[in-house]
């Protein structure tokens, strides 16, 4: 398992902009605007975390990553901190072995891309396929999702 970044919802894009990236140092590394699902996405790093993969756009580096809605604001104030994403090398198996000591998979992998679980205190963890999905298998193709993700 590798971690890969954790996702901060922001309601204002320029404004968190201004405290990461000016007042913090951040380097922003990578940016995606979803105008389907009207959403950007900012990929921020360290300077000693982007330094050594000049080029990469900062792949690899453990990164911030900031999701701004471009609408009226859908998420209440306890859902404001997103979550963790970490890669793992194969995400039925990694599922498999969670669900067996016990802990819920809120959103399964039906893509065989993508998880999402919960820590004991509430935190979403996402839980992503290393290189490209595994092909859709059960009984992960079939399961609904379970409670907040």
């Amino acid at each position: 398992m590798r971690y890969l970044h954790t996702m901060l919802r922001v309601r204002n894009l320029d404004a968190a902009l201004t405290f990461y990236r000016d007042a913090l140092g951040l380097q922003e590394v990578r940016r995606v605007d979803n105008d389907k699902a009207r959403f950007t996405l900012v990929f921020l790093a360290a300077d000693e975390d982007v330094a050594p993969l000049a080029g990469q756009q900062g792949r690899g580096a453990p990164l911030v990553e900031l999701t701004y809605n471009w609408d009226e604001e859908r998420y209440g104030e306890d859902r404001y901190f997103g979550h963790l994403a970490y890669e793992v090398d194969d995400i039925y198996a990694t599922c498999d072995r969670l669900m067996k000591l016990g802990i819920t998979i809120n959103r399964p992998p039906r893509d065989g891309q993508m998880a999402f679980v919960r820590s004991p205190d509430l935190h979403s963890i996402e839980l992503l396929q290393k290189g490209n999905a595994l092909p859709p298998q059960e009984p992960w193709t079939s399961m609904q999702n379970t409670g907040h993700w």
